[in-house]
């Protein structure tokens, strides 16, 4: 399982999606490396698996996310992997 947080410079709400993205692998009972990248994506992106926890297309344009990752989504993107 890969994890990747994207997310903009000083994109107000990756503190938030990193510590619910924490929560989520704990009730899920998982342990993994969050490799997390800065640059120019919708801000905060979260791949688990290459694959937008939100469904989003792939994109490299920067800007602040209207649907930032939610707990049933992260842990829908998870559910594979749980024990």
């Amino acid at each position: 399982m890969r994890i990747e947080l994207r997310c903009a410079p000083d994109c107000p709400n990756v503190a938030a999606t990193r510590r619910l993205l924490q929560a989520c692998l704990v009730e899920a009972g998982l342990t993994a490396m969050v490799r997390e990248r800065e640059g120019a994506w919708p801000s905060p992106t979260l791949l688990v698996d290459g694959r937008d926890v939100m469904g989003a297309p792939p994109t490299r344009k920067a800007s602040c996310r209207l649907d930032v990752p939610t707990r049933e989504r992260i842990l829908a993107a998870l559910q594979g992997f749980a024990g």
